[in-house]
């Protein structure tokens, strides 16, 4: 075997490690990088890339379908397999962004194998025994397949599958209404399929129902099927013919979808060995992020948190305080966004309503913006939403968002809760009108008018400073 030292390696080229691969090269320190699938990892290849760009397509259909603005409604012809053909060719234009070249031209040294730890301090991969000052496992997730008699002879999707499809499914049965299900329900409705989703609970159960209800009637009103609190009991059948057993009865599709939620990929890894120990969510970390190995970090889903390309990012920007200076640092969920991308949107920051009521009881007030009131979202017909943001003594502590743009208009409420500014910050900004992001400061203006406009003392002061005035 080939023996390497290095001051860093890294195992899993998703959106995490190839983060801190790029920032830690690039501030000077010797990298390597192990990879044994896709670079790019999940979010490129099978998640928020291909997701976002059928998203993008279905949404072109609706929009011929449904008209509007004056412009009559028609029919879409849809050519599933094109659609198909222009998700991969999405990839395929990010891709250079997370290749092998690019890393290699920044200084990190790539190994395309899979690696397994021989020791505390020490990776096998693909020939190499690679001796690193620090680790970190970035190893992402990947579908949970569940327990379902009669599954293991029966086909079907997962995400990872999904977008190699180029028949469009005649009728698509969805086993799980979380985001990926619900987002991948709507736009094959939108792509002209027939489409079940059975949920053994509530659809998007983490989620404000408040801001979950106008998503569900969307979906509903497109001509989705949604069954809530349906367990499944058993699938039996073939390809073109699939049945779903449930509690309320049988339900037969041609095509069958499982989201179900996703789990940490460490199996390969061999932890035990290195002395990391793990969760059924994933590695065992601190908020520093440290395994109990302090040589071996974990970040993004490896670590068994928030499961989103974003979440980790940050935890890249994080540990790399630590490896590169040795400087602590300490990762905070508060302000990490999490965004289901149906039509309409909906996003969340912080507490929802009801954690927050829990936690902060009476002293929590709501402010509130809805999308009827905004001039923008009025002149695009897109009135359906909400921004609702939980104060607590003159602080966000959480934000609630359905409607258009709600995933971006989100970013706000995360640099609020990341930096803890007070309300105040909000209303002190300018939004370009007309914008969406008026929302957001009509939202945070909301929390002071009980105390401006409908106080007795303000409008008696007021009368009195102008009596006095010339």
């Amino acid at each position: 075997m080939t023996r390497i030292k290095t001051d860093l390696c890294i195992i899993g080229a998703g959106s995490g490690g190839l983060s801190l691969a790029a920032g830690a090269a690039q501030m000077g320190a010797r990298v390597v990088l192990v990879e044994g699938h896709r670079m790019g990892g999940d979010c490129l290849n099978y998640g928020c890339v291909p997701s976002k760009a059928l998203l993008a397509a279905a949404r072109q259909a609706h929009a011929v379908r449904t008209g509007g603005c004056g412009v009559a409604p028609g029919t879409p012809q849809v050519a599933y397999a094109v659609v198909m053909e222009h998700v991969a060719r999405i990839i395929a234009a990010i891709a250079p962004h997370d290749s092998v070249e690019r890393f290699e031209g920044l200084g990190v040294r790539v190994i395309r194998a899979w690696g397994r730890f021989a020791g505390p301090r020490m990776l096998e991969a693909g020939g190499n025994t690679i001796r690193a000052r620090r680790f970190v496992i970035a190893t992402g997730s990947g579908p949970v397949v569940p327990p379902i008699p009669g599954l293991e002879n029966v086909p079907y999707l997962t995400n990872e599958t999904l977008f190699d499809l180029r028949e469009r499914p005649e009728h698509l049965l969805v086993i799980g209404a979380g985001p990926i299900g619900l987002e991948m329900a709507q736009a094959h409705a939108r792509l002209g399929s027939r489409v079940t989703v059975i949920e053994g609970a509530r659809a998007l159960s983490r989620e404000d129902p408040e801001a979950v209800a106008p998503v569900l009637d969307r979906l509903r009103t497109e001509g989705v099927d949604l069954r809530e609190k349906t367990p499944v009991t058993a699938v039996s059948g073939q390809a073109g013919a699939i049945t779903v057993e449930t509690g309320a009865g049988p339900v037969t599709g041609t095509h069958l979808l499982l989201a179900v939620g996703r789990k940490p990929v460490l199996e390969r890894l061999n932890l035990p060995a290195a002395g990391v120990e793990t969760t059924p969510a994933g590695v065992k970390v601190g908020d520093d992020l440290r395994s109990t190995n302090r040589r071996i970090y974990a970040i993004g889903d490896a670590a068994g948190r928030a499961q989103f390309t974003h979440a980790a990012g940050y935890h890249a920007a994080v540990v790399i305080r630590p490896i590169l200076f040795g400087l602590p640092a300490r990762a905070r969920a508060t302000q990490v966004p999490r965004a289901v991308y149906t039509d309409p949107e909906m996003a969340q920051v912080g507490l929802t309503e009801a954690e927050a009521r829990r936690l902060h009881g009476a002293r929590l007030r709501i402010a509130r913006a809805d999308y009827a009131g905004n001039d923008r979202a009025v002149t695009a017909g897109r009135t359906a939403g909400f921004v609702k943001v939980m104060v607590v003594a003159g602080r966000p502590v959480g934000a609630t968002l359905v409607g258009e743009g709600a995933g971006d208009l989100a970013a706000v409420w995360s640099l609020v809760l990341a930096n803890r500014l007070k309300i105040s910050a909000v209303t002190n900004m300018i939004a370009p009108y007309p914008t969406l992001a008026e929302l957001n400061k009509r939202a945070a203006g909301a929390y002071f008018i009980p105390g401006l406009f409908e106080n007795v003392w303000v409008k008696r002061a007021v009368r009195i400073v102008q009596g006095t005035l010339p």
